[in-house]
């Protein structure tokens, strides 16, 4: 069967929202991180616009690529704590040295994927302790939802209702109903600002790197592991919580691989979503898990189609207040949490292991520089074999 013919079979418009909500939330979360990292570097607005072009493209293709190829919703994303990295980096790096450390963490990402060798590490992770740490991570989204309750009370009381009443009557367009109320809301209180949109066509801008020991030390091999670390980590556990049986090491390798492609451009660490990828791959999305992967697909195109207008991602930040994205993605991820709550704690002898990997991990913790993800995991594992050793 051709893959035209796969595609209109497994179309659906539960999948094109959840796609489209995905990108969304993806691009507007923590987009304003892309352009702090870029300014870092001494980058200008054509810097910037060139980053998320390179971004932009390199998610899609590597949403677009692996999930065609398998079936499977496998979502890409940037990397928001090596953006993190980068900001906070107090050595003066130029943007060439910049793009020759991005070139470097694009070649290790590449090659951890495609010797499997991060793969085999993680395989020794058990079931609770890895839904335990997407737990960890989804809560604070959950919890954003209602911690805005007191200062925008009319927009979260009207998207609730809106979540509540689609898993009621119509569970397939939950999301979109969300979506469509929210928006609503914003546009009647007069908070959607449609003159910051603009849709002008992003131009690549090209940087030639420029390769240092310092840029080496104290920004490649620092994005490698909080990349590895607090992004494909649980954007792997995202994939298992989902039983979603997926070519892991193949998927991190094309994102390393499109990494170190676009790296001259701005394309500063590709990686698995986690987050995101949860909703894509949610029964929000289709209730056949086979079908899902339309979901991915259109989440690649939107990236793709946004890195293409590269100032639109400017224009969304101004356009929608924050505490509309933080609502849509809390709401959004709801059942995924829940689903992953059900699976750490339902077996009795793991228990307490995967309850401390949840308290970590939802802590957002930072220990040397390395985010809670990977504590929460080291910490669950240390417990579970603690006590086994005492049992």
């Amino acid at each position: 069967m051709s893959l035209a013919t796969d595609l209109k079979r497994d179309f659906s418009i539960s999948a094109a929202v959840a796609g489209t909500v995905a990108s969304l939330i993806g691009y507007t979360s923590t987009g304003a991180l892309v352009f702090a990292a870029c300014k870092a570097l001494g980058g200008t607005q054509a810097d910037a616009t060139s980053w998320m072009w390179a971004l932009g493209w390199g998610m899609g293709l590597s949403c677009l690529i692996p999930s065609l190829r398998t079936r499977l919703p496998i979502l890409a994303a940037w990397s928001t704590p090596a953006a993190a990295v980068i900001i906070s980096s107090t050595d003066g790096f130029t943007m060439a040295q910049g793009v020759g450390a991005f070139l470097v963490c694009g070649v290790m990402i590449f090659l951890s994927g495609a010797t499997g060798a991060f793969e085999r590490v993680l395989n020794r992770i058990p079931m609770a302790i890895a839904s335990a740490l997407l737990a960890g991570i989804l809560v604070r989204f959950g919890l954003s939802v209602f911690s805005a309750l007191g200062s925008t009370t009319a927009l979260i009381v009207v998207m609730l209702a809106a979540h509540l009443i689609g898993r009621r009557f119509w569970p397939r367009y939950g999301i979109a109903g969300v979506l469509l109320a929210g928006f609503a809301v914003v546009a009647a209180q007069g908070e959607f600002n449609a003159a910051a949109l603009s849709f002008s066509f992003a131009v690549p801008k090209w940087t030639s790197p420029e390769f240092t020991w310092s840029a080496f030390v104290n920004l490649a091999i620092p994005m490698f592991l909080v990349t590895m670390l607090s992004q494909n980590m649980p954007g792997i556990a995202a994939m298992r919580a989902a039983k979603v049986d997926a070519p892991i090491s193949n998927a991190i390798a094309t994102t390393g691989f499109f990494t170190f492609i676009l790296a001259p451009f701005g394309a500063f660490t590709v990686n698995l979503a986690a987050i995101t990828a949860a909703i894509v791959m949610s029964d929000e999305a289709h209730p056949d898990p086979k079908r899902r992967y339309i979901a991915a697909c259109v989440s690649g195109l939107i990236y793709c189609l946004v890195g293409t207008f590269g100032a639109v991602v400017a224009g969304l930040f101004a356009a929608f207040p924050a505490v509309f994205i933080s609502a849509l993605a809390g709401l959004a991820l709801l059942g995924t949490l829940g689903n992953s709550l059900h699976t750490a704690l339902a077996d009795e002898p793991e228990r307490e292991a995967a309850l401390i990997t949840f308290l970590v991990a939802a802590s957002g913790v930072t220990l040397l520089g390395i985010g809670s993800a990977f504590w929460a995991v080291v910490l669950g594992l240390a417990a579970r074999v603690a006590l086994k050793k005492w049992r």
